[in-house]
């Protein structure tokens, strides 16, 4: 079993409140570190939890983000961590501020936890703990499940969707006087051959897609010819393609957006001549 940390807590004397910046070192895997009340309220910025939407925070320590994400949002959520005590100091402060019911928390090994059904994972980790989540990640979480990491990316393999810095003074471990918060969103899978009939315009449309985490790229063709795809976009389950070409003797702009489920795209197509504009639906079936 992988080990997170040995932890030594300071506890404020009133009032027995975990002290902000309470952290220990065991061999050097992982530090427990208190991540501050502004990080924390960056993180659930950032994760966007809706009301029923499941969490799964690694290495929870005394609780607080799963706590904050019950509160505000009605998540239920679930902490884990490998310090019996930290899972106890937890279970208090839930059960202090009323969300024992939504937030839970176990003694668990972060490599061993079950990711199935959670729409958020949030993590306090050092980079090469990261790096080896990163095939348990894909492996368990659905299109459109966000992973927000505080200080440490995924590497220059998968780059962030979102990333943001603020000042912290009080921050003395990892970079610091500063936290940086990474935001992924898990992509669904588009990479292939797609075919879209769009009569009267086109006719048969075929987007040939290569992918690279959620960094695509893609080629379209009409039997009168190529296009030029100009931009893309996909961000969890939504795809984005624009298109510029001319056809029947007009260029045009094209903008595709539509939801990947499976092997079929529902969405829209946005048509614009320079001069007017219409919405067509579009539908793309992967070949």
């Amino acid at each position: 079993m992988r080990t997170l940390a040995t932890v030594i807590l300071a506890l404020a004397a009133a009032g027995g409140a975990l002290a902000q910046q309470a952290w220990a070192w065991d061999d050097g895997t992982t530090p427990f570190v208190v991540s501050p009340p502004e990080v924390v309220d960056r993180m659930l910025h950032l994760a966007a939890p809706k009301k029923g939407e499941r969490l799964i925070d690694l290495g929870s320590g005394d609780g607080r983000i799963v706590i904050e994400a019950a509160k505000r949002f009605g998540a239920p959520g679930l902490g884990v961590d490998i310090d019996p005590k930290l899972v106890e100091l937890a279970r208090e402060n839930a059960r202090r501020a009323g969300v024992e019911a939504l937030a839970k928390f176990e003694v668990r090994d972060l490599f061993e936890t079950d990711l199935r059904g959670a729409r958020v994972v949030t993590m306090y980790l050092l980079p090469e703990v990261n790096r080896q989540l990163l095939p348990r990640l894909f492996e368990q979480l659905q299109p459109g499940a966000r992973v927000v990491s505080h200080d440490y990316d995924m590497g220059p393999d998968w780059v962030f969707d979102e990333m943001m810095e603020l000042k912290v003074a009080e921050k003395l471990v990892g970079p610091t006087g500063r936290s940086r918060i990474f935001l992924w969103v898990m992509p669904a899978n588009a990479r292939g051959t797609w075919v879209s009939d769009i009569p009267g315009h086109g006719g048969k449309w075929t987007f040939t897609i290569a992918q690279h985490y959620q960094v695509i790229e893609a080629e379209a063709t009409v039997p009168a010819g190529g296009m030029a795809v100009r931009g893309t976009r996909l961000r969890g389950e939504e795809i984005r393609l624009a298109v510029v070409g001319t056809l029947n003797g007009k260029p045009w702009n094209h903008l595709f957006r539509g939801i990947v489920s499976g092997a079929r795209i529902d969405g829209e197509l946005r048509l614009s001549d320079g001069e007017h504009s219409r919405t067509l639906p579009w539908t793309a079936n992967r070949q």
